[in-house]
């Protein structure tokens, strides 16, 4: 790593801190994980910056403090099986890996999770999976998970999702309307309210399947 490159990284963790990210794991999965990796190739230089980036079908690359955010809420262990809904570029997906034993991300638009995939190949992140499916209804073919996480609005939590928590997990999500999202965490039962945030809905279906000519 250059000079100039360890100095935008530590402008970037010290920016993670003064956003609020003080959990020491979630500013080490942060520092290890490179945003530029994950970013669109144009947009590059903007990567290490705090601030959400545009995706492809009018998608977002969460901004990085909002990921340390959800990241602490989570609170992955060495051992756990994490599923994710909405891959968006695989960044969040390569943070949670510095952190899981393995990561299951679903995207609704093929071409996105086609890009995730071959993103996490080039950070060699083989215990990440990436596949394009509907992120209501989750990924049985790994559940259950110890924990699961929704990066999108979601008005009440998915049964389906919850049915592929396992007892005693944890289980992250925007619920609300647009106006009034709060971040949730689910655990044994129990909802506790994490604060103010705002994300687009969760829609359903794969997005290409719904492309007219």
């Amino acid at each position: 790593m250059q000079t100039s490159d360890k100095d935008r990284l530590m402008r970037f963790v010290l920016g993670m801190r003064q956003s609020g990210v003080t959990d020491a794991r979630a500013l080490s999965a942060l520092e290890r994980t490179p945003r530029m990796a994950f970013a669109p190739d144009h947009l590059e230089g903007l990567a290490m910056d705090d601030i959400p980036l545009p995706l492809p079908h009018g998608q977002t690359m969460t901004k990085p403090s909002l990921i340390g955010r959800i990241v602490t809420a989570l609170a992955p262990q060495a051992e756990d099986g994490v599923l994710e809904v909405g891959a968006g570029s695989g960044y969040q997906s390569a943070v949670i890996a510095a952190l899981a034993r393995k990561v299951v991300t679903v995207e609704r638009w093929r071409d996105l999770a086609a890009e995730a995939r071959t993103r996490m190949g080039r950070a060699r992140l083989l215990h990440v999976l990436v596949h394009a499916g509907d992120g209501f209804e989750g990924w049985t073919d790994d559940a259950p998970y110890d924990r699961i996480v929704i990066n999108a609005a979601v008005e009440d939590l998915p049964l389906p999702l919850l049915d592929q928590l396992k007892p005693g997990g944890v289980l992250i999500a925007p619920v609300g309307q647009s106006d009034g999202q709060r971040l949730v965490r689910y655990r044994n039962g129990e909802r506790e309210d994490l604060g103010a945030v705002r994300f687009s809905p969760l829609e359903r279906n794969l997005g290409d399947l719904e492309t007219t000519a």
